[in-house]
């Protein structure tokens, strides 16, 4: 499955859910799914706080599918191609001078 195939199952999920509809209590503005990605991040970041260790594989694999979801939308709602933009700063960072552990 590629980011599109990735994208259209997203998007079928919240339609489903209701979630595009003009009353839905969950607006899908860029606004709040960017809280939302943001949240869900700091959900990736948990499984780390007192350990270095990963203790449970699939909460963890969850979180970060959770974070794909809501990139996903936020790009296609926002016209963003994120295949493009991905290898677009890719490049970029190949461009880039990275320091060597210097503070």
């Amino acid at each position: 499955m590629d980011i599109q195939e990735l994208t259209q199952a997203m998007h079928s999920f919240v339609s489903a859910q209701g979630w595009y509809a003009p009353d839905s209590p969950r607006p899908q503005t860029p606004r709040n799914l960017a809280i939302s990605l943001c949240l869900e991040a700091s959900e990736v970041l948990e499984h780390f706080q007192w350990d270095d260790r990963l203790d449970d594989a699939e909460a963890f694999s969850a979180e970060l599918a959770d974070v794909l979801l809501y990139l996903l939308q936020i790009a296609s709602l926002t016209g963003i191609d994120l295949e493009k933009a991905v290898l677009a700063k890719l490049e970029k960072n190949y461009q880039r001078k990275w320091d060597q552990g210097k503070t």
